[in-house]
């Protein structure tokens, strides 16, 4: 019996391990982690005013951060991650013990922060083959999905 109970407590063990091992860092600030980031990738790099946005995106009442990669310009180069899909986007949560972690990632025209039956959404403008439109057009008719963030996930609300 005594081996049992420290078999179970050696598994238990390491599942936890395991586990906080998995778990992403905290980020003190996720503007100078990205800025940071850049400046050891380019051997000159600006960023613009909309490189990074404060805002709450998933109404918990605290100030999460989007990072928009099209809004940093490299060597010359402006948004040089940036194709017919996009830009690339980070968004960043905030949580109440302090610092953030990165939710989602992804590339995209732009985004509108809208509400939406009492939260605030997040409509991101896509290249339309996202919306089961191969052929479609991105300047006239891009995909526009709707996101709700719920705890640590996005949840898609409706793909137009």
């Amino acid at each position: 019996m005594k081996t049992l109970l420290i078999a179970l407590n050696l598994v238990a063990a390491l599942a936890v391990s395991t586990a906080a091992y998995a778990q992403q860092s905290l980020l003190p600030d996720p503007e100078i982690y990205e800025k940071d980031h850049f400046k050891k990738q380019c051997t000159e790099v600006e960023f613009s005013d909309g490189f990074v946005t404060h805002q709450d995106i998933n109404n918990d009442g605290l100030v999460d951060v989007v990072v928009n990669e099209g809004e940093m310009t490299c060597d010359g180069t402006k948004g040089p991650q940036c194709d017919e899909d996009g830009c690339v986007y980070n968004f960043y949560l905030q949580v109440a013990e302090g610092g953030y972690f990165m939710i989602a990632t992804a590339k995209t025209y732009g985004y509108d922060f809208v509400q939406r039956f009492g939260n605030k959404v997040l409509a991101m403008k896509m290249h339309p083959r996202f919306c089961d439109r191969p052929d479609g057009d991105p300047k006239t008719d891009p995909c526009v999905i709707t996101t709700r963030v719920r705890g640590t996930k996005f949840v898609t609300i409706s793909k137009k």
